[in-house]
């Protein structure tokens, strides 16, 4: 029996399975607006047979955008924008739908990747001052950030529970915490990018103290019966930075404040990381956390082949796995996975007939279809 195709549960939230679709950014929305793209794109994911969608990063601020082409929830025409995504999707898939709230920090005012991806300067047309911990920019030849002071903090704070409550309102089933690849979370957590003097910064204790904060904010203002979990970067891939044994202790705490998973990435925070990429190169990262924690670890990472997949958990690394440009390159993952595992998974009434002739028992049909 396939262990990628067991439910899982996050908090009350039951998966069918432990495949889960992981926050891709389209850079296609309009002022922090879902579009038509994310209406086809984020429609066609859920109809994959995984066990939960998650969008893209979703910022909490105009300002905390990557991009000006950034899906945001900070505005009534976000929300509604969203909302209506959110419905469409709920008419045909029964898969739980799950939103990236993020804040990027001095990574933010950046042209899309088809555009070269460069930072946009505060004073051109589309660009803005960013935001950080402290006035050290992404590289050097970026904008130096404005570091937050207490009020800033504040305001931060606050969105992350302003887009909380929007994402319930439209029926958002769980809320994933971006804390990973060097925005302004993992920017507070690294002594690369965290040279504060304050009760911000530091000690470990200091560096986790905001995001922690944002976290225990957000669970506080999302519903009981609803999760809340974050993603980390798991190492800086850089000497001197942040650290599995340093993610350790932060998914300890978050543990203690009701965290219902941890989803495991790596770097992102610096220029001169020296990443070893290759199939499963974060998944010690998770094996190591997992062996720390009760609650469910998530693992990522170019995990392409659906028996890598099935080992990833058969053997105890992580209790689910994320796919992101595998699953944008096979929409289709999660079946052609069932199939080679022996499992069954949930597929469209209107694709039933697809079902291939050597797998007749792919796709969950009821018994009186």
């Amino acid at each position: 029996m396939s262990q990628l195709f067991q439910p899982l549960r996050l908090d009350s939230l039951e998966l069918a399975n432990r495949i889960i679709i992981a926050p891709m950014c389209q850079y296609s929305a309009e002022d922090g607006s879902a579009s038509g793209w994310h209406m086809m794109h984020l429609g066609h994911l859920a109809l994959s047979g995984a066990g939960l969608l998650v969008t893209e990063a979703t910022a909490v601020t105009p300002e905390g955008r990557i991009s000006p082409r950034d899906l945001g929830l900070y505005s009534d025409d976000n929300e509604a924008a969203l909302g209506r995504v959110v419905a469409a999707i709920r008419d045909y898939s029964p898969m739980p739908i799950a939103v990236q709230l993020a804040h990027a920090g001095r990574k933010a005012s950046t042209r899309v990747p088809w555009e070269g991806g460069k930072q946009i300067a505060p004073n051109e047309p589309t660009g803005w001052k960013t935001v950080a911990p402290s006035p050290v920019p992404y590289l050097n030849e970026y904008d130096v950030p404005t570091a937050l002071d207490g009020a800033g903090l504040d305001r931060i704070r606050e969105a992350f529970v302003k887009a909380a409550k929007r994402a319930d309102r439209i029926g958002i089933d769980g809320i994933e915490i971006h804390g990973a690849h060097g925005y302004l979370l993992h920017e507070f957590l690294s002594p690369l990018s965290n040279k504060r003097e304050d009760k911000y910064g530091g000690s470990l204790e200091n560096r986790m103290r905001f995001p922690l904060e944002v976290f225990e904010a957000v669970r506080a203002a999302f519903p009981a019966n609803k999760p809340v979990w974050i993603r980390v970067s798991a190492s800086d891939w850089v000497d001197g930075g942040w650290d599995v044994e340093s993610t350790v202790i932060f998914a300890k705490e978050l543990e203690a404040r009701g965290c219902a998973a941890i989803h495991v990435s790596s770097g992102g925070l610096s220029a001169l990381q020296k990443m070893p990429v290759e199939p499963n190169y974060q998944v010690p990262f998770a094996r190591r956390i997992k062996a720390e924690v009760k609650m469910p670890v998530i693992a990522v990472g170019l995990i392409t082949e659906a028996k890598q997949a099935e080992d990833i958990i058969a053997n105890g690394d992580a209790d689910a796995i994320a796919l992101a440009r595998a699953i944008l390159y096979d929409p289709r993952w999660p079946w052609h996975a069932a199939a080679e595992l022996g499992a069954q998974v949930v597929a469209p009434e209107q694709y039933w007939r697809s079902q291939p002739r050597d797998h007749a028992d792919l796709f969950k049909i009821p018994q009186t279809a």
